[in-house]
């Protein structure tokens, strides 16, 4: 009696083990599709938002804290790592951002979770949105 609960105890964390493995391999490889795949857009225009200062020290994708102070921004589907110029179309504004999220997590007319700074940068915190146009300056490092 004693060695069947044992062995039901055994094959329960077994089980246990290789669901949560299968869980773990099929969310590196989503992310693995998302940071690889198909090259980046070398231009794109929409909507850039800014990140809430409440997101400050909040992990991000790359897995660096939020800073409202770096130049960052977050995009669906640029390799992290990646610099990208960010021109405010309403006032010819520019400035460079590295990727170093994933999102926004919004409307699909918005392209760039900016951080404050890069905000401030392009005059646009007073509006809270943008339109802009994204360049690849300079593709991430491998």
């Amino acid at each position: 009696m004693r060695t069947s609960r044992l062995l039901g105890i055994l094959l329960g964390c077994i089980l246990t083990l290789i669901i949560t493995f299968t869980g773990t391999l099929a969310q590196q490889e989503s992310a693995k599709k998302a940071t690889t795949g198909t090259a980046p857009p070398k231009e794109q225009t929409g909507t850039a938002v800014f990140y809430s200062d409440k997101l400050v020290g909040h992990a991000l994708t790359s897995g660096e804290k939020y800073d409202k102070n770096a130049l960052t921004a977050a995009h669906r589907t640029i390799p992290l790592g990646t610099m990208v110029k960010v021109t405010n179309l309403k006032n010819n504004k520019s400035v460079v951002v590295r990727i170093n999220d994933r999102g926004p997590h919004g409307a699909k007319t918005e392209i760039l979770d900016l951080s404050r700074r890069a905000a401030e940068e392009l005059d646009m915190i007073k509006d809270g949105r943008a339109k802009v146009k994204l360049e690849v300056v300079e593709a991430a490092k491998k």
